[in-house]
């Protein structure tokens, strides 16, 4: 599938993850509104619909920076495979932002002290900040499925 001597396919992974990387940054840091952020992992139905619209322009906005990608480069994807791609992404990052199957993850894996690292206490707004070890999780589990996300994408 990826076997190519030529290298095209290697750069066209290398493009399409540069890109994805780039939405996934703008989208959720910029174009998440604030109450997406503050409500998509809420219990119930208000948090599944905020989060459905949160990973709704997230995936949109991957769609906007592949298609730049594509006019200004002239590269060529198979939209079969975009789409694969696109819905890895946006599956994986509605499970991590709804944030409890992120935390059972943790727990899992024996990181769930980790997860909780810089936390407020109860009661408490003592660190406002985006050092927590929630946040650094949810990053790195939204880059992995970046790399396989832009692996479709570009096949």
């Amino acid at each position: 599938m990826f076997a190519d001597p030529t290298g095209v396919h290697a750069a066209a992974f290398a493009a399409v993850f540069a890109a994805l990387y780039v939405a996934h940054q703008v989208a959720d840091h910029w174009v998440q509104t604030q109450h997406q952020a503050d409500c998509k992992g809420l219990p119930g139905w208000p948090g599944r619909i905020a989060c459905a619209a949160h990973v709704a322009t997230y995936t949109l906005t991957a769609l906007v920076a592949l298609a730049a990608l594509i006019l200004a480069t002239g590269l060529r994807l198979d939209p079969w495979g975009v789409t694969v791609g696109l819905t890895v992404s946006a599956v994986s990052h509605y499970i991590a932002d709804r944030r409890t199957p992120l935390r059972r993850i943790a727990d899992a894996l024996g990181a769930g002290r980790f997860y909780t690292l810089g936390t407020p206490r109860p009661g408490h707004d003592d660190n406002p900040s985006l050092g927590t070890g929630a946040y650094a999780l949810d990053q790195s589990w939204h880059i992995a499925f970046l790399f396989a996300a832009a692996l479709f994408c570009a096949a």
